[in-house]
This record gives C-alpha cells, structure tokens and sequence, in this order.
C-alpha cells in the first residue's frame, strides 16, 4: 500500500504534540529539579502535558483500531429513529463541512468506493468514541497534581470536540448508504 501524504490537520497534530512535549518538559525541569518555584511554570506544563496526552494517545488508539475488522453493516452503525432530530436541533447540515479531517484521502469518491467509503466512517466513529473514552483518563492527573475541576474541564471539552465527529459520521453516513443502495439496485437492473 502506498503511503499518502499527511494533511494539513495530520501535519498540524503532530507539530502541536511535538511543540507542547517540548514545553512540558522544560517545565518540569524548571519545576521538579528546583530552578523555579513558581506555580505558573509547573501549570504551563501541566497544560502543555495535557494537550500532548490528549492528541498523542488519539494517535496511539487510531492506530490501534486498525487492527480491528470494523464493518458498516454493524448493528453500533446502524441510524436510530432519535438521531434525525437531533442532527436538525444542533444544525449539521450547515457546519459539517468545516471541521478538520485527519485524512481527507480516505472519504474520496475519486480513489474510493462508497462501501469503503461507509467503513472508513465507521472505522472513524469507532476511533472517536475511544478518544471519548482516553478523555475521562485525564482526570486521574487530578491524583498527581489535584485541581480536578481543571481536568474536569479539560475531559468536558475534549469530549465535545470528538463528540462533532461522531455526530458527522452518523449524520452522513445514512446519506452515503443511500447513494450506495441506488448504485447497487442500477447495477442489479443491468
């Protein structure tokens, strides 16, 4: 398999982690090997260390995935009755289209199927409701370096920002499935 290029997004995550490991670490040497005993260092490297966790593990988990046989046709993916609703309340339709994606390859209807196309999005879901999940691990820093509302706030909106994903995959996958139906039912009338 040829390897693709990384996206703009892709290049941008890993930047941001090698940037805020870098801001961690020199944090908690100023810190911990007593060269300033200032609580404003030790907080911009818990911070600078919390967005690092947040992105890097999402990469270690996606990867993970992969090893996984993740199909459309699961029950999991299957549109619920409530969904509809919910997608028209908080207005998809119109802001779908502007959140980042990782790897805009994988969603290409020049390069790909449709049912590919219907995995992928699965396979994304899949990956974004385990980030969900590597997001309540951060409250455990609380254990270390207390402030649990702070990790709170941190998992809150880490959760939010995956829970867009989630919603777009689930509102366009229905959609994509629908164009996949009709491309079958004109290839089974040939």
């Amino acid at each position: 398999m040829a390897k693709t290029k990384k996206s703009g997004p892709a290049i941008f995550m890993y930047c941001v982690i090698a940037l805020t490991l870098i801001i961690a670490a020199i944090c908690f040497v100023l810190y911990y090997g007593d060269f300033s005993e200032g609580t404003a260092v030790l907080w911009t490297g818990i911070v600078a260390f919390t967005i690092m966790y947040h992105l890097w593990v999402r990469l270690i988990f996606g990867n993970i995935n992969k090893l996984f046989n993740i199909n459309y046709k699961q029950w999991w993916f299957r549109e619920r009755a409530f969904e509809k609703g919910i997608y028209k309340a908080l207005k998809v339709r119109k802001w779908k289209d502007k959140a980042l994606t990782y790897n805009p390859e994988l969603f290409s209807l020049k390069d790909r199927s449709l049912s590919d196309i219907a995995n992928t999005m699965a396979k994304v879901e899949v990956d974004h409701w385990t980030n969900v999940l590597i997001s309540l691990s951060t409250l455990l820093f609380a254990v270390i370096w207390g402030q649990f509302w702070l990790f709170f706030i941190s998992a809150v909106a880490a959760i939010l920002f995956d829970m867009q994903f989630i919603v777009i995959q689930r509102y366009n996958r229905p959609r994509v499935l629908k164009l996949l139906s009709r491309q079958k039912n004109m290839t089974d009338r040939r």
